[in-house]
């Protein structure tokens, strides 16, 4: 299965020690599924790294912005995207990222934790938008399966 995780829940599976995103991000690591990007939204999680606010959780852990993108770049299929994507997303030209990315990847769904736009869409071009809980209870029965 190919999963394209969106930043918002990257962020939170990468900094946090429990919950649904860091179920994703540990079940990517595990290999039970293809995590897909592209390199627009690796930039962008770096960008959002960067930021002051999650720096002393970052140190505390030993992690660093650019390590943590090392690794997601070298665990994710990295597709390649149009520099400008379609606008699917009227209000928020930058999930439209997401979206190119999932497309260009051949994903089998996004997971998303943006109740405001890309939950919201529910699905593109045949590709379901799920929350990180939806996405654990796919790879859950996939695996029983």
């Amino acid at each position: 299965m190919r999963i394209v995780v969106d930043t918002n829940l990257l962020v939170s599976g990468v900094i946090s020690s429990g919950g649904l995103p860091r179920q994703l991000v540990d079940a990517a690591k595990a290999g039970e599924f293809e995590l897909c990007t592209s390199e627009v939204l690796l930039a962008e999680l770096l960008d959002v790294l960067l930021r002051s606010k999650f720096a002393a959780r970052l140190a505390q852990a030993g992690l660093t912005p650019e390590g943590i993108v090392g690794e997601l770049r070298r665990l994710a299929v990295v597709a390649s995207t149009p520099a400008v994507p379609p606008r699917v997303v009227p209000t928020d030209p930058d999930d439209d990222h997401v979206i190119a990315a999932a497309v260009a990847a051949n994903a089998d769904l996004i997971a998303s934790g943006d109740k405001r736009h890309l939950l919201l869409l529910g699905t593109f071009a045949g590709i379901p938008i799920i929350t990180a809980r939806e996405a654990i209870e796919r790879l859950g029965a996939r695996s029983k399966t």
